[in-house]
């Protein structure tokens, strides 16, 4: 008989929420073997996230109801050539404020050329492009937080 109940480790929700605090980010999750904690400053990110039975596709998120707002646009057609956030934090169209942005809608790019920046946990990442292309749409605002996978341009 063990006395130590499996739960939630109190401490690390603590430090996750300090290190939220202290990056300015929205959200942060964490995974360790079969518990999963997410720890966010808005309250509907939560609520959406809460039912995770299965990965459930565009359609049927936009119906969800909360969903719909931030991406009005059909992301089925952009989801096959829509380049994802590689992680958690805040996105930038340039390099400094006031400065020309890396990108615009109709622009060719390279592959591998900068398409904007990220910022996470006080560090500025480069995103690159996966391919060349037109960029047909920027998804997000300058300065805005961006999820891991969420669609920030779309590239054709």
């Amino acid at each position: 008989m063990s006395t130590k109940k499996p739960g939630v480790d109190q401490q690390l929700i603590r430090d996750l929420a300090s290190i939220l605090d202290e990056t300015n980010l929205t959200e942060i999750e964490v995974e360790q073997e079969d518990l999963r904690i997410r720890v966010s400053r808005t309250p509907a990110a939560v609520q959406a996230y809460s039912a995770p039975a299965a990965p459930a596709p565009a359609p049927a998120a936009q119906s969800a109801s909360s969903t719909a707002a931030p991406q009005p646009a059909a992301p089925a057609d952009n989801s096959k050539n829509a380049v994802p956030s590689p992680m958690v934090g805040t996105a930038y169209l340039a390099a400094a404020p006031g400065a020309k942005p890396f990108i615009e809608v109709g622009q060719q790019i390279k592959e591998g050329q900068t398409l904007l920046i990220i910022e996470a946990m006080k560090t500025m990442n480069q995103i690159p492009s996966p391919r060349s292309g037109t960029v047909t749409a920027i998804l997000f605002e300058d300065a805005q937080p961006v999820e891991y996978g969420e669609p920030l341009v779309v590239i054709e």
